[in-house]
C-alpha cells in the first residue's frame, strides 16, 4: 500500500509460513534476534464448503502416529479415504530411499498406492500444493515425501506452522547487518550486472541470486539450468466491514483459494499457490472470485461489505520441483575456487522453502571456511 497515505497499512506481498522443523531458519531468526516474532500454531483447520471444520492436531500417540487420532475424526473423509491416507503414509516411510522418487510425480505415486479421489482433494493436495507451490501432477515425489517425513511425521511438533506476527520489513529490518557482525554491510538498491571471479576485487564471492539470473551475472559458469522453471503464487488481501471468521488461519478445501489468514478483525489474506490459472485474470475477477469462495466457507462474508482489496501476483515465486530436476541443482562450490552459490534452488536436500534458502547460505559459508583451510559446521540437522 502507499506509505504516504495515512490510512494505508503495511502489507507483505504474500503470507510467509514456516514449519517447526525448519531448524536452520529458526537458527537464523535466533541469530538475528527476531525468533520471538514467529507465532506457532499446533492446530490446522481444514474447512469444507458450507463451513464445517476438521482439525488436525496431535493426540496421545507418539510420532509418527501423533496426528492419526485427529485425522480419523475428519468428517469430510470416509473410512476408505482415511485408510488410503494411512497406508500411503506408512508406504512413504518404507520407500523413502527409492531412487525412482525423483523421476515420478507425487500424483502418480499416490495413484499407484491407492489414494482415493477425496483423500487427494481433502488431504494430500492442500498440504502439498501449499508446501511445494506446485500441482501434484507436476511435482516430483521426492520433495513431497520430504514434506511428510520431515514435516508432518518427524516428531510431535515438526508439523506446527509458524506465522510472523510482524510484516517482513520488521522481520528482516534494515539494521539487520549490525546484528550479524561488524564485518557485514548491507547495500540496498545496489545492482550488479556482472561478476568476474578472476579479477580478485574480493577474496571470495557468494551469489544468492535466483536461478534465472546466475548465468547472466557470471556467464562463464554456464550452468545447465534449462530445465528450471518458475511456479507463481498469488496473494489476495481483503478488508471487510466486519469479521468473517475468528479462525487464525484455515485450509479451504476443493476451491481455488488454498489458505486464508486472519491478519486483524477485518483484514484477511488469501493465498493461491501454483496460481497459473490466475495470472491472465484481471484484478477485479480475482477479487470477485475470492469473495465468492470465502462466502462458501464463511457465511458471514456473504453479507459483509468489501472496503478495499489488493492483489499481488508473484509470477516467479519459487522454482518448480519437477521430476528429474534434482540432479541439475548445483552444489555451493563452482569451478572457481573463490566463487560459491547459495539459493533454495541449489542442492540443499530441501525443496523451495525458506529453510532451503537458509541452508544454502550456511552451506556456502561452510564451503568458504574449507577454502580457507578451516572446517566449520553451520548447517543444523
Amino acid at each position: 500500500m502507499n506509505p504516504a497515505d495515512e490510512h494505508s497499512e503495511q502489507i507483505d506481498n504474500c503470507q510467509h509460513v514456516l514449519l517447526r522443523c525448519f531448524t536452520n531458519l529458526l537458527d537464523f531468526y535466533e541469530r538475528t534476534g527476531v525468533k520471538e516474532k514467529i507465532h506457532f500454531h499446533d492446530r490446522l483447520h481444514f474447512v469444507r464448503p458450507g463451513g464445517a471444520v476438521d482439525i488436525l492436531k496431535p493426540g496421545w500417540l507418539p510420532a509418527p502416529a501423533h496426528l492419526i487420532g485427529s485425522l480419523l475424526m475428519f468428517r469430510g473423509l470416509t473410512l476408505t479415504d482415511k485408510y488410503s491416507i494411512l497406508t500411503a503414509l506408512a508406504a512413504m516411510r518404507h520407500e523413502r530411499q527409492n531412487p525412482r522418487l525423483d523421476n515420478i510425480t507425487i500424483a502418480h505415486w499416490l495413484t499407484t498406492h491407492g489414494a482415493t479421489e477425496k483423500a487427494v482433494s481433502y488431504f494430500w493436495r492442500p498440504i502439498l500444493i501449499s508446501a511445494l507451490n506446485e500441482e501434484l501432477e507436476r511435482v516430483s515425489a521426492r520433495p513431497a515425501f520430504h514434506v511428510f517425513l520431515q514435516g508432518v511425521m518427524k516428531n510431535r511438533a515438526s508439523y506446527q506452522i509458524g506465522i510472523p506476527a510482524v510484516p517482513l520489513s520488521e522481520l528482516y529490518p534494515l539494521e539487520l547487518d549490525n546484528r550479524l557482525g561488524e564485518n557485514v554491510r548491507v547495500h540496498l538498491r545496489s545492482s550488479i550486472k556482472h561478476i568476474d571471479p578472476t579479477d580478485r576485487v574480493a577474496d571470495y564471492y557468494v551469489s544468492a541470486v535466483p536461478f534465472e539470473y546466475i548465468n547472466q551475472l557470471i556467464p562463464s559458469l554456464q550452468l545447465p539450468l534449462e530445465r528450471f522453471e518458475h511456479s507463481p503464487i498469488t496473494g489476495i488481501h481483503l478488508w471487510f466491514d466486519r469479521e468473517i471468521t475468528t479462525l487464525p488461519h484455515a485450509v479451504l478445501l476443493n476451491r481455488t483459494i488454498q489458505w486464508v489468514f486472519r491478519k486483524s478483525a477485518n483484514y484477511f489474506q488469501c493465498v493461491v499457490s501454483s496460481s497459473r490459472s490466475l495470472l491472465p485474470l484481471s484484478r477485479e475477477k480475482i477479487i470477485a472470485m475470492a469473495c465468492c469462495e470465502l462466502g462458501e466457507f464463511f457465511p458471514v462474508a456473504l453479507d459483509a461489505r468489501l472496503i478495499k482489496a489488493h492483489v499481488v501476483k508473484e509470477t516467479r515465486a519459487t522454482y518448480s520441483s519437477t521430476p528429474g530436476l534434482e540432479v541439475y541443482r548445483p552444489l555451493p562450490t563452482t569451478k572457481y575456487p573463490n566463487l560459491f552459490l547459495a539459493g533454495d534452488w541449489t542442492q540443499t536436500g530441501w525443496p523451495a522453502t525458506m529453510e532451503g534458502a537458509v541452508r544454502s547460505g550456511y552451506q556456502a559459508a561452510e564451503a568458504i571456511a574449507r577454502a580457507t583451510g578451516r572446517e566449520e559446521s553451520f548447517v543444523l540437522p
